[in-house]
């Protein structure tokens, strides 16, 4: 997921009331999910070369690679959130062809241990460093907002009615945030003003100027910016054409 100052995010962490958005937002997921038939699976996702399938089985094997990652903060034995890159795709590609039943059953269950090992969590054990997959070393507590991201995120990749709009508003305004802070530190991204049109907040990424001015809500510019929306629904002020953001999540 994107960076952002850890001693900062600590601060605010709220345990409880991270997992009580967690549970919400994967109940919710699963409710979309119970709906789906074994064609439906198969169809494709809103991600390249993904089906349903794919993001169902990445789902629950993202909640078992956190669990990973909050056993190791809490016991202090190394248990890495994934053996490789490569394995996790390895994963994900054998569990995508399974009955809509199957793939269910199983982001339930991963889901639940997740949220076993969450609940054994200490203050102490929140604020120790791990170390995720690509090498990003953070405090435990980035795998309650990351897994948080993933299924709201996710839930809107799956193509079945859920959107960025109905992200919660907590949620898109924390994320956004973290997204302009991430796009801020890197070279590729072309440099833009923000106005989040229903909090009448502004964002800057980037120095050059002068910067296009873009306008829309909150969740339509943080899925924008992440990838999931065309941008149809914001206005880039004196630009006929909206600039392009890099790859981030």
């Amino acid at each position: 997921m994107v960076n952002d100052d850890a001693s900062t995010a600590l601060a605010d962490f709220d345990p409880p009331a991270v997992l009580e958005q967690i549970d919400a937002a994967t109940e919710h997921l699963l409710q979309t999910a119970a709906r789906f038939t074994d064609a439906d699976v198969r169809a494709p996702s809103l991600l390249p070369n993904w089906s349903r399938g794919h993001v169902l089985t990445h789902l629950a094997r993202n909640a078992d690679g956190g669990r990973r990652l909050l056993s190791w903060a809490r016991t202090g034995v190394e248990t890495a959130e994934y053996p490789s890159l490569a394995a996790r795709e390895e994963e994900i590609e054998r569990g995508a062809g399974r009955s809509a039943a199957a793939l269910v059953a199983d982001l339930r269950d991963s889901a639940a241990r997740f949220a076993a090992e969450y609940r054994r969590m200490t203050s102490v054990a929140w604020s120790r460093t791990v170390r995720w997959t690509r090498g990003q070393e953070r405090p435990a507590a980035r795998a309650a907002d990351s897994r948080l991201s993933e299924v709201l995120v996710h839930h809107a990749d799956l193509d079945a009615g859920y959107t960025a709009a109905q992200w919660p508003a907590v949620f898109v305004h924390d994320m956004l945030g973290r997204v302009v802070t991430a796009f801020g530190v890197r070279d590729n991204t072309p440099a833009m003003r923000l106005h989040a049109t229903d909090t009448d907040t502004w964002y800057g990424i980037g120095g050059a100027q002068p910067a296009p001015v873009i306008h829309g809500t909150e969740s339509s510019l943080l899925s924008w910016l992440m990838g999931r929306s065309p941008g149809t629904d914001l206005t880039a002020q004196d630009r006929t054409s909206l600039p392009e953001p890099p790859f981030l999540y």
